[in-house]
């Protein structure tokens, strides 16, 4: 959540689009995107495990390492081997 002058701004839960021409870990990284911009993933916040967001939503690991991929190649994210990801200062 942010605060957006007079009120609190939330990103809307993730929601599967088949009709759009994005693939799943595209959609799912512009999600995780959208989560950071509003302030909901702050500068350092680690983000789930692989497991964690695939529970989350309700994807498969190789979609999941595709989306986290796809925020490291945008500068939104970084890897620590072993410690996690997280959101980038």
């Amino acid at each position: 959540m942010v605060r957006d002058k007079f009120r609190l701004v939330t990103v809307p839960p993730f929601e599967y689009l088949e009709d759009d021409e994005r693939h799943l870990y595209q959609q799912v990284a512009d999600h995780v995107q959208a989560r950071i911009e509003a302030g909901e993933l702050r500068p350092g916040a680690r983000l789930p495990n692989e497991r964690g967001m695939c529970d989350e939503y309700g994807i498969s690991i190789g979609t999941t390492r595709r989306a986290v991929a796809l925020l490291r190649e945008r500068g939104l994210v970084r890897t620590i081997p072993i410690k996690g990801t997280f959101v980038s200062r």
